[in-house]
């Protein structure tokens, strides 16, 4: 094997890894939103065309607006409407794109099945899969043939993942950002043995779900964009069996 082969594979696992376990050390609190990636146009075309994205608007239920929120009317608004298409979406696929801290991309595709339930399955050269079965989530590597374990409930993916979430609660999110086109809303987490930070990404017309990023202890980035989705599809359990075979579990 090369030497920039063997680079990029442990930089795909080393992301893989960080997209999973980067709240196990502490971070930051304080940091700014961190900018999210510009997204390809090419690979992660607009959900809704304007006529449907302002038809859906017109049907979404008023939000009451509290005066003493840290977030300013919009922003309420905002996190109401993407709070409710959010937590109203069970199963979840599609493809995705992601971005490690130095540069590298690799890209496969996704099966979500709340709660609890995600996969990703990299395409070659990367042989990884990450697979969270409901308590647990694995990284397979299956160059390797070996899988580490970590508790869903000390990962990022656990907000994904949750059963029902509450991105309007100001205890929960730290911040949002509003671009012309996306919403980025800043979860920090704060207690004293899991600590860390997840932005998702939302557009900013339909709500949905295009992109999150989750940023380490110091400050690097694993930016994981997705596109070609379908959501309310039937999911395969199967998807989301881990084999303990061959298993190093982590704290």
């Amino acid at each position: 094997m090369t030497d920039d082969r063997r680079a990029r594979r442990t930089a795909l696992g080393a992301a893989a890894l960080l997209l999973v376990a980067a709240f196990a050390a502490p971070a930051a609190a304080d940091d700014p939103v961190p900018v999210p990636r510009l997204r390809p146009e090419a690979v992660i075309p607009a959900a809704t065309s304007p006529a449907e994205a302002t038809a859906a608007l017109t049907r979404q239920p008023a939000v009451t607006i509290d005066p003493l929120s840290k977030f300013t009317p919009d922003q309420q608004v905002a996190l109401a409407h993407i709070n409710r298409y959010f937590s109203g979406i069970r199963t979840m696929e599609g493809e995705f794109v992601q971005f490690g801290p130095t540069g590298e991309q690799s890209e496969g595709v996704f099966f979500l099945s709340r709660p609890g339930k995600i996969r990703f399955h990299y395409r070659p050269p990367a042989q990884l899969d990450v697979i969270a079965d409901g308590s647990s989530v694995a990284i397979r590597d299956g160059r390797s043939n070996t899988q580490d374990l970590y508790p869903l409930s000390k990962t990022p993916l656990r907000y994904l993942l949750a059963d029902t979430i509450d991105l309007t609660d100001q205890r929960l999110v730290d911040s949002v950002r509003q671009e012309p086109d996306l919403i980025s809303v800043l979860i920090v987490e704060r207690s004293p043995l899991v600590q860390g930070k997840l932005t998702l990404i939302f557009d900013r017309k339909s709500y949905e779900l295009r992109q999150w990023i989750v940023t380490d202890a110091q400050g690097y980035n694993t930016a994981v964009a997705i596109y070609n989705v379908a959501v309310g599809k039937p999911q395969d359990s199967s998807l989301f069996r881990i084999n303990i075979s061959a298993t190093r579990a982590r704290d």
